[in-house]
């Protein structure tokens, strides 16, 4: 990929697996120089393993839960020391839990609330003051779909209305970031296939193949690098003009309403 991202240092939550690692591997063969981390600290150590032999300038720090305002602090800035500062926080990590809006339990609730948008807050408020001494850079969460519609193969209350919270804060990143020369925008990706999805993907329930699959224009479900592709993109030079943009990557399913 060039040196779209040389220079530049990019700090990336959850890099343990699926789009994390996927992530962390395209992002150092764009050139830039990783810091990671992941609750899983062998998933994590996996990972930088796997970077590192094909070349990649990746660091994880493994056992972060940054669902803990003070964890994911103390990630940030011993990240942002690794080398000298911070232009991209990617806010990848995300976990939630499912269940019918009569049937989910408060507690799942309130974990899902954590894992999927109090994270992203800590992330950011952390990384904010390492971003305007840089002079700028750029914020890239993570939403989804499920915040823009509903979705009827499965109960996503709790998810749908974290990860609308993520939109939602990344606008006022917008405003509050602009005289900082800080961006941000959200990549919003539909069916991917991660190790979690994987094998409903290999055999879907009849529903979802009717609902879902069947109704993606582009014909295919979604692959990490078709997310990672747009990441870099937000990230790069080329995108300094873009803020506060939703990029919707579902293969076009989601103007079928």
């Amino acid at each position: 990929m060039g040196d779209r991202l040389a220079g530049k240092v990019a700090l990336i939550t959850g890099v343990g697996g699926g789009m994390g690692r996927t992530a962390a591997s395209m992002f150092t063969a764009a050139g830039a120089r990783v810091v990671g981390c992941d609750i899983d600290a062998a998933a994590g150590a996996e990972t930088e393993a796997l970077v590192r032999a094909g070349g990649g300038d990746l660091t994880v720090m493994g056992g972060v839960d940054l669902g803990d305002a003070a964890a994911a602090q103390a990630w940030v800035n011993a990240a942002a020391e690794v080398h000298g500062g911070v232009d991209v926080l990617y806010n990848n990590a995300s976990t939630q839990r499912f269940g019918a809006l009569d049937e989910l339990r408060v507690e799942d609730w309130d974990f899902t609330m954590r894992n999927e948008l109090n994270l992203v807050y800590y992330t950011v408020r952390a990384a904010w003051p390492h971003l305007k001494r840089r002079g700028g850079g750029s914020i890239i969460n993570v939403g989804s779909i499920a915040a823009l519609r509903g979705v009827e193969f499965m109960p996503q209350n709790a998810h749908s209305a974290a990860k609308g919270g993520v939109i939602a804060l990344t606008l006022q990143l917008v405003v509050e970031g602009g005289p900082h020369g800080i961006r941000a925008n959200v990549i919003s990706p539909g069916l991917t296939e991660t190790p979690n999805t994987a094998p409903m993907i290999a055999d879907p329930p009849e529903r979802m193949r009717r609902i879902v699959l069947d109704r993606i224009p582009l014909g295919r479900h979604g692959r990490p690098e078709d997310v990672v592709n747009a990441a870099i993109f937000l990230a790069s030079d080329e995108s300094s003009w873009i803020s506060g943009s939703n990029i919707v990557i579902d293969g076009g399913a989601s103007v079928l309403g």
